[in-house]
């Protein structure tokens, strides 16, 4: 066990492996065609809650650990957190964002929902609106990790050339869209569930 758990690469490779037995075990027991429409509907589903916690986990980490905590940190020990933490962390955090919207965008698409999601429930395809609203935020919240809070942290951590002024635009700049994407997390999410829970105040899906 402890070769599994003290090396990351190990741990991944064991939870895919405790993934595929867990495929096999709910598709013997659960009936229904192997890789039918289905299959893959719960898949990508599955995929767009795993991306969705790795993306929303390392922004509350940033907004609730690593920014409210840097002014404690001694001024020696802060290139830690910029030159190696941060970095690490950004890389996940972007490409999870990335990886939510996509594997969000398969599932809307497959579920024939995504026109009226986009067009918030107006059109005759049924009611969408809390899942609609839910995905336009996250749309916001991917576009601000894109190509506003990640351009910005490469100037601010030293990744590209900038001088010391604009590195502290640009470090004010990612805190306050990296806050943004925070306070939308919280509507979001809520449509995302609501949207599952047909009936919910009033919502259906």
């Amino acid at each position: 066990m402890a070769a599994i758990l003290t090396k990351l690469g190990n741990t991944v490779i064991a939870g895919i492996v405790a993934l595929v037995v867990m495929f096999v075990i709910v598709g013997a027991t659960a009936g229904g065609g192997a890789f039918d429409h289905s299959w893959w509907n719960f898949l990508f589903r599955y995929l767009h809650v795993l991306s969705g916690v790795m993306w929303i986990g390392l922004l509350y980490y940033f907004n609730f650990v690593q920014i409210p905590n840097m002014p404690n940190i001694p001024d020696e020990q802060k290139p830690a957190i910029g030159k190696v933490i941060a970095p690490a962390a950004l890389f996940w955090f972007r490409w999870a964002a990335m990886s939510t919207i996509v594997t969000g965008l398969i599932v809307a698409l497959m579920n024939g929902y995504l026109v009226d999601a986009i067009a918030i429930g107006f059109t005759d395809g049924g009611n969408s609106t809390p899942i609609g609203i839910g995905m336009w935020l996250g749309a916001i919240m991917w576009f601000n990790v894109w190509f506003v809070i990640w351009p910005n942290q490469k100037r601010a951590l030293g990744i590209v050339e900038a001088d010391a002024d604009s590195k502290a635009k640009s470090a004010r700049t990612a805190m306050l869209f990296s806050r943004t994407n925070t306070l939308l997390s919280v509507p979001m999410l809520f449509c995302m569930v609501a949207q599952q829970n047909a009936g919910f105040v009033g919502f259906g899906g």
